[in-house]
């Protein structure tokens, strides 16, 4: 399993002490130092069957920037949210868990890392 966490996001946190609480093999990436490439980005995308959109944080500063509330939320938009993400990695939703199985989920919730926990 991996978890691509920012250290200061409390959820983020949560997660990795539940992942430690049950004793889990996982690596941690801190995915702002470290930033996803597109191509992972989609990876991940597709682990999740979400749309860039459904994992984008609009809410920050960057989002509010680039004016994402107003652009298209379709296919031939995809790759412009794309690499909005792996230009601006703090939009990007955390923390994400990649299960072995090769699924992945937004672990934003105990449930949410409990699932994951249940794929490896």
């Amino acid at each position: 399993m991996e978890i691509w966490i920012n250290p200061a996001c409390s959820k983020c946190r949560s997660a990795v002490g539940l992942l430690d609480a049950e004793g889990a093999d996982y690596t941690v990436r801190r995915y702002l130092e470290d930033v996803p490439s597109s191509e992972e980005i989609r990876a991940v995308l597709g682990r999740l069957a979400l749309e860039p959109w459904d994992i984008t944080r609009t809410q920050e500063a960057a989002a509010k920037e680039l004016g994402l509330k107003e652009w298209p939320r379709d296919a031939g938009s995809r790759e412009r949210w794309v690499t909005a993400l792996s230009e601006h990695p703090e939009l990007i939703q955390r923390p994400i868990i990649t299960a072995d199985d090769g699924s992945a989920v937004v672990g934003r919730s105990e449930e949410a890392v409990r699932d994951a926990l249940g794929r490896r």
